[in-house]
């Protein structure tokens, strides 16, 4: 009923006027503005609020700050949550330590050292084989020493080679994953910190401040209502033997008390439903007394000293 209000009071001024509205060409109407509303989509105490009522303010201007916790306290558990992810796959993929990796080189030169003397034994005693001077189960034995010893130096190599490679793959990308979840939740935690403080979108006057400092703000509730100058538009209305001639886009001029001439603007928009309809069946006078509500905006960003509600006069522009 309150949005309706105006609209009744115009359709109402304009009738009362009778038909010299059509005879001169003039609509009566009003500024009406459409505000923007800059709300938080997170909860908490009004810490610092600013801007003041009809102060002018420019795209990127602090507005208010809510209580940053417990917000605050989320973002830094989210970052340490990150570092300590990053820590466990960079470990991962080093392998073993230092101290490790050298005690398996210094075992496997060992065991090199093993297999050489046991590869020897077995030539020396092939030569002696050859004079009858050995068994052959001695000769047996002697490459069973020698295989084994090179075995065991494969496996050597083998475990030296994984722990310089570090964990298997699995294990790594299973790491990874858990970096990204983090890094997910450390953005996430930064955005909604974030929230808590809020900026003008784009140069405005601030029409209200909607809480006070020390207030409790509901998540998404409006703590400054902003109106920026390109959203200040004319509401007036036609009455219903002029509405044939009244067309989208059609050129107006607008004019104000105390203005030195007309500001150029455009229809925008025109009701399909009419404000004022006498419960009588219609005849050619009672129409005369239908009117609908049209609006229009301005081809360049008007004035700062218009203001919504302040009354208009309508004619077609050239």
């Amino acid at each position: 009923m309150k949005g309706r209000l105006p609209v009744l009071l115009g359709a109402l001024l304009l009738l009362g006027a009778g038909c010299s509205a059509r005879h001169d060409g003039t609509f009566q109407g009003y500024l009406e503005g459409e505000f923007v509303y800059a709300a938080s989509p997170v909860g908490g105490e009004l810490k610092e609020l600013f801007v003041s009522r009809g102060e002018p303010v420019e795209s990127g201007q602090p507005l208010f700050q809510l209580d940053p916790e417990p917000e605050s306290s989320t973002l830094r558990e989210a970052e340490q949550r990150v570092t300590q992810a990053e820590s466990r796959r960079t470990n991962l993929t080093k392998g073993l330590r230092p101290s490790e990796v050298a005690a398996l080189e210094a075992r496997l030169a060992g065991a090199s050292a093993d297999a050489e003397f046991a590869e020897s034994e077995v030539q020396r005693l092939t030569r002696l084989k050859q004079d009858s001077v050995i068994s052959p189960e001695e000769m047996d034995r002697a490459r069973a020493r020698r295989d084994t010893a090179l075995a065991w130096v494969a496996s050597l190599q083998a475990d030296l080679e994984t722990a310089r490679l570090g964990a298997r793959q699995d294990e790594i990308a299973a790491a990874q994953a858990e970096v990204d979840a983090a890094l997910a939740a450390r953005d996430r935690a930064r955005w909604t910190a974030a929230q808590k403080r809020r900026s003008a979108p784009a140069r405005a006057t601030v029409e209200d401040t909607l809480y006070r400092v020390g207030e409790w703000v509901a998540p998404g509730r409006p703590v400054v209502a902003l109106l920026p100058p390109e959203n200040l538009k004319v509401r007036f209305f036609v009455p219903e033997p002029d509405l044939s001639s009244m067309a989208l886009g059609a050129r107006l001029l607008v004019s104000f008390d105390g203005a030195p001439e007309p500001v150029p603007a455009r229809v925008s928009f025109i009701s399909t439903e009419a404000e004022f309809t006498p419960p009588v069946i219609y005849s050619r006078e009672n129409r005369a007394k239908l009117v609908y509500m049209a609006e229009a905006r301005f081809d360049t960003t008007p004035s700062a000293n218009l203001r919504p509600g302040q009354p208009v006069d309508v004619r077609r522009g050239p």
